[in-house]
């Protein structure tokens, strides 16, 4: 995916200490969207493998747009960035289920909350967003492991990783561009509220499924 990683990290100490400042304060509910329950919520209660791919065709059918429109207002490598990473979902998403769009009945997991930041923070808001995604992906790859189907474990595996890849291509913008301690509060606040957001979808979509959202499983 086009996408290629030429930025300089200058500010890689910064740019991981936004991200591990995010884990921390968000141990619980990182924990709790990286746990089955959380497949159980993204495919509304079929834990099946092709309801696996289109819940995750879904979210990357909604997150897309959003990426594609900052990238339409953004400029230089945030324009690029964003643009990568609106192709990065697109692409995903026709993978995994080509034929699937996003309902209006369903909720996304991080769309919303990005479609919501403000212009000078949405690095940040990415950087969370793909934090989020990537934490999810760990137990998708996990549910095709124990379903026993390599091939798509090692599809969703390469998912994760590349995830994993554009949240820190979003950290390091982020940290090149905030300058004192004030905008690493703003910035910190526009993840934290990505998170929340999730997590938010997480607690609701359970709850509207009959289901405990708190323990994990």
């Amino acid at each position: 995916m086009g996408y290629k990683r030429l930025l300089v990290h200058r500010r890689r100490m910064d740019a991981d200490t936004f991200l591990d400042d995010l884990r921390a304060a968000h141990r619980t509910e990182l924990s709790r969207l990286g746990s089955s329950k959380a497949v159980y919520a993204l495919t509304g209660g079929e834990m099946a493998g092709d309801a696996v791919r289109t819940g995750t065709a879904r979210e990357l059918h909604a997150l897309a747009p959003v990426l594609n429109e900052w990238a339409e207002q953004a400029g230089g490598e945030t324009a690029d960035l964003f643009a990568a990473g609106a192709e990065f979902a697109a692409t995903y998403a026709d993978n995994f289920d080509s034929e699937v769009g996003t309902p209006e009945s369903v909720t996304p997991v991080v769309a919303d909350s990005l479609a919501a930041a403000d212009p000078g923070n949405r690095t940040a808001a990415m950087a969370a967003a793909f934090l989020v995604l990537e934490e999810i992906a760990g137990q998708l790859v996990g549910f095709f492991v124990g379903d026993a189907d390599r091939k798509s474990a090692d599809e969703f595996r390469e998912f994760r990783a590349e995830l994993g890849d554009y949240r820190d291509d979003a950290a390091d913008l982020l940290a090149d561009s905030l300058e004192d301690e004030a905008d690493w509060e703003t910035a910190a606040g526009v993840g934290e509220a990505v998170i929340e957001g999730a997590y938010d979808w997480y607690v609701e979509t359970l709850e509207s499924m009959g289901v405990e959202p708190k323990n994990v499983c």
